[in-house]
C-alpha cells in the first residue's frame, strides 16, 4: 500500500518543549486544543484548523500538565511553580491557583466540571471541589514516587494514575482508597483513558498496552518499534498513534498491532499524542516546540 505523505498542519508559538496537550468535547464552536510547554505559557487552539486563540498568562515555570473541560469553557494547568490553575476558557482569566508542596504534573477535570484532579511529585493525588475551591482537596497518598498522570474515570466515581514508581492504580473517589494496581517492567509514561470510558491506554518502554477500564485486565499488548513517550486509541478503536524518541508519529492497526504507517513527525522526540474528540485527526507536541495536526484519513 503506497505511503500517502501527508504534510501536517504546523503550530508554532511556543519556545520550549512541548510536553502534553487536550482536546475539549465537540461544541458549538467545535472543538478546541491546549497545549503544556516548559515556557509556562499554557495556548489555546481551535483544533481543527490549530489556529491560535490565547495564551494563559500566570505561571512562573514549566507547565507540564493541561486540560480542557469537555464544555470549552475551563482550562486548566499544572507547573513546576507547584501550582495548580484554572482557567476561563473564554476570557483567558486565570479564575484559582491551588498551592501544592512540589512540582504539579496532571491535572484533569471530572465530566460535570465540578471537580479537578491533581497529580504531583509529593507522589500525591488531590481532587479539590471548583465550586468551593477554598476548602482543603481529598488526599489520595499511596504511590511511592512522582506522580505522572491522574484521569477520572467510570463516571468520576474513580480516578486512574500512573506514577514513577512503576504502577497504574485505580482509587475510589468516594471511600478515599486504593481499590486495583497494576506493576509494569519500566515507568508508564502516558496514560489515556478512552473516549467512551472503557480501554485504558499505556506505553511503557516501547510497548503499549491496553487494559479493561473496569478490570484491568489486559486486552491487548504490542511491541513498538521506538521507545514511546504518548499514545491515544481512535474514538471508535480502529486505529492507535504513537510518538517517542525516534521522532516519528505512527499509525498502528488496533486490532492486530500491525502498522499502518509512519512518517518523520518532528525535529526532536514526540512527548505526546492525541486524537481529536470526532477522530478526523490527532495532535501531537515534540520536544521541538510545535504542535503538529494530522489528518486519520489523508484526502485523495
Amino acid at each position: 500500500m503506497a505511503n500517502l505523505r501527508q504534510t501536517p498542519l504546523t503550530c508554532s508559538g511556543h519556545t520550549r518543549p512541548v510536553v502534553h496537550l487536550d482536546f475539549s468535547g465537540v461544541t458549538e464552536g467545535g472543538y478546541f486544543l491546549i497545549s503544556a510547554c516548559k515556557d509556562g505559557k499554557p495556548m489555546l487552539r481551535q483544533g481543527d484548523t490549530g489556529d491560535w486563540i490565547g495564551t494563559f498568562e500566570g505561571h512562573k515555570g514549566a507547565v507540564w500538565g493541561v486540560a480542557l473541560n469537555l464544555q470549552a469553557t475551563r482550562a486548566a494547568s499544572g507547573a513546576a511553580d507547584f501550582t495548580g490553575k484554572i482557567w476561563d476558557a473564554i476570557s483567558g482569566e486565570e479564575v484559582h491557583s491551588f498551592q501544592h508542596n512540589h512540582i504539579v504534573k496532571s491535572v484533569n477535570f471530572s465530566q460535570d466540571s465540578n471537580l479537578l484532579v491533581t497529580g504531583s511529585n509529593e507522589k500525591l493525588i488531590r481532587i479539590f471541589d471548583l465550586n468551593k475551591p477554598e476548602m482543603s482537596p481529598q488526599m489520595f497518598p499511596g504511590h511511592t514516587s512522582g506522580i505522572r498522570h491522574v484521569i477520572f474515570m467510570r463516571n468520576d466515581t474513580h480516578i486512574v494514575s500512573c506514577a514513577d514508581d512503576k504502577t497504574v492504580r485505580v482509587w475510589d473517589r468516594i471511600s478515599g482508597q486504593e481499590v486495583q494496581k497494576m506493576q509494569f517492567p519500566v515507568v508508564p509514561n502516558s496514560l489515556e483513558v478512552s473516549r467512551d470510558g472503557t480501554t485504558l491506554t499505556v506505553t511503557h518502554g516501547s510497548a503499549v498496552t491496553f487494559l479493561d477500564a473496569e478490570t484491568l485486565n489486559k486486552i491487548r499488548d504490542y511491541p513498538l518499534p521506538t521507545t514511546a513517550n504518548s499514545a491515544s486509541l481512535h474514538p471508535d478503536k480502529s486505529i492507535f498513534v504513537c510518538g517517542g524518541d525516534d521522532l516519528k508519529m505512527y499509525k498502528f492497526d488496533y486490532a492486530t498491532g500491525a502498522e499502518i504507517e509512519s512518517f518523520k513527525g518532528h525535529f526532536g522526540p514526540v512527548h505526546c499524542v492525541k486524537f481529536s474528540p470526532d477522530g478526523e485527526l490527532y495532535a501531537s507536541g515534540s520536544e521541538d516546540g510545535t504542535l503538529r495536526l494530522w489528518q486519520t484519513t489523508v484526502d485523495l
